[in-house]
């Protein structure tokens, strides 16, 4: 049986954390899912600072760019410039479609870039169909904890 992947969701808007959970729960992919509400959470995360020392890396991360404390191009910049944790795959999952917010984002080197669908059943099948592409069809690299 293949081990949970681990996904971190870093968004702060409760709707959107709601339908991530469901779309992934109807995806049937075995995940753990965290959930970290601002930028400044979501490096203490992955960078193991209180209080998520013992929550172990992502093998995913879903990060939205508009977010409190740091933003999502300041959290992105942040784990690809690190050496320990450039290798999780990050991916920009966003409303905004602004041509600065995406160019910026593979400037930091994201590993991909996904507007958010307005409509829920859109943003459902958005969500299955980008979890069965980083889970079931790439490789991720092995998780070094």
């Amino acid at each position: 049986m293949r081990k949970p992947v681990h996904i971190l969701l870093v968004e702060d808007n409760e709707g959107d954390i709601l339908l991530t959970t469901e779309a992934l729960e109807e995806s049937k992919i075995t995940h753990q899912l965290s959930v970290v509400r601002n930028g400044k959470e979501a490096l203490d995360w992955v960078f193991n600072q209180q209080p998520y020392q013992q929550s172990g890396e992502p093998d995913l991360i879903l990060l939205d760019v508009n977010l409190p404390l740091k933003s999502g191009h300041e959290v992105l910049q942040a784990i690809k410039s690190d050496d320990t944790v450039k290798h999780i795959p990050v991916i920009m999952l966003t409303t905004s479609s602004s041509e600065k917010d995406v160019n910026l984002s593979y400037q930091y080197a994201a590993n991909c870039y996904i507007t958010k669908p307005v409509e829920v059943n859109d943003f459902l099948d958005a969500i299955s169909t980008l979890c069965h592409f980083w889970v079931e069809v790439v490789t991720l690299p092995k998780n070094k904890a």
